[in-house]
């Protein structure tokens, strides 16, 4: 199918009439995703408002919202029932269960195929991001994107690509380079040079006192966590050890253990393994080189046995890692 094919279904689904609300768990590149959808339908329905479910705390991200005048509703604070059309973007609705709230007329998304239950279905596992396949959307809509609107999709493919150093394809290289021409370099150095608080840094120091390496993989059970983002920031930072080919960084955060993986991905995958090993009790999932876990306190007990299990939780992660690290999924 075409890109403009895929436009016109996709603008098929609306009339002037609609109220429509993307869902989203926001990171760059979903972010970036959504304001994509609500400049295709710009002039094209009654309203357009983006909801995240998630909190926002990695300073990068505030600053990207900040430069870049980007508004967006949280979760609780929005009325589903003004609203008669629902859009997801960057996930599908069963990755999360606040996704699960609606009903979605469509899902776009670049994540493995895991529900294709909306009346418009545009899953493509192969690409590097989300914001890859919207700037093929915008392309085909023959819409010269605003200056904004460009720095965000072109931080949305930088960030899930690691700079095209994760899976990434020719289409993610295109889109990259066409967005260019539209972007301020000023706006993305400010946005990636706001990468660390603080306090991430105590995190960080943290985590290193905890960190245990087997197999080239370092390990980091954090214990009880204010923000689960500093599991993703440290992360990225234990991959920067020239002995580490995996990190996995733990925390428990709202009655749910938070589990970060990362990997190099050379002959590796993440998502397979967060999947193989943790996705009978909880929700798993990820690409090649990045994956995320949450697995509620209440179900990991009756796994692990209710006597004393917080500290032994640490331990079970890298039995469990370690049993199921390059085991293959279909």
């Amino acid at each position: 199918m075409s890109n403009i094919q895929r436009l016109e279904n996709f603008l098929s689904l609306f009339s002037t009439d609609n109220r429509v609300l993307i869902v989203i768990n926001a990171d760059p590149d979903a972010i970036a995703s959504a304001l994509a959808v609500k400049r295709l339908l710009w002039r094209k329905v009654y309203e357009v408002k983006i909801t995240y479910f998630n909190e926002i705390r990695r300073p990068d991200n505030l600053t990207m919202l900040r430069v870049l005048n980007i508004e967006m509703i949280p979760i609780n604070e929005i009325d589903d029932k003004k609203f008669d059309r629902f859009v997801v973007v960057d996930s599908q609705p069963d990755h999360h269960e606040c996704f699960a709230m609606f009903r979605y007329d469509a899902i776009i998304d670049h994540h493995p195929l895991s529900c294709d239950c909306a009346k418009f279905n545009d899953i493509r596992s192969g690409y590097g991001a989300c914001s890859t396949m919207m700037t093929e959307y915008i392309k085909a809509a023959a819409i010269k994107p605003s200056q904004n609107l460009a720095t965000a999709l072109l931080m949305g493919i930088k960030t899930d690509t690691a700079g095209f150093l994760r899976q990434t394809t020719m289409d993610d290289v295109r889109a990259f380079q066409f967005l260019y021409k539209y972007v301020n370099p000023c706006l993305i150095t400010r946005i990636e040079q706001a990468e660390f608080k603080e306090n991430d840094l105590d995190f960080i120091a943290s985590a290193i006192k905890k960190k245990k390496i087997i197999n080239h993989r370092v390990y980091s059970h954090t214990g009880k966590i204010k923000n689960p983002d500093q599991c993703v920031i440290t992360a990225d930072f234990f991959m920067r050890m020239d002995s580490a080919n995996w990190s996995i960084i733990s925390g428990i955060y709202n009655e749910k253990l938070i589990i970060i993986m990362r990997n190099d991905g050379l002959r590796k995958s993440a998502g397979n393994t967060a999947k193989q090993a943790f996705a009978s009790i909880g929700s798993a999932g990820g690409h090649q080189a990045m994956a995320r876990v949450e697995i509620k306190m209440e179900d990991l007990a009756e796994v692990m046995g209710k006597d004393d299990f917080e500290n032994k939780i640490g331990e079970w992660i890298i039995d469990q890692v370690e049993a199921n690290a390059g085991v293959k999924t279909e």
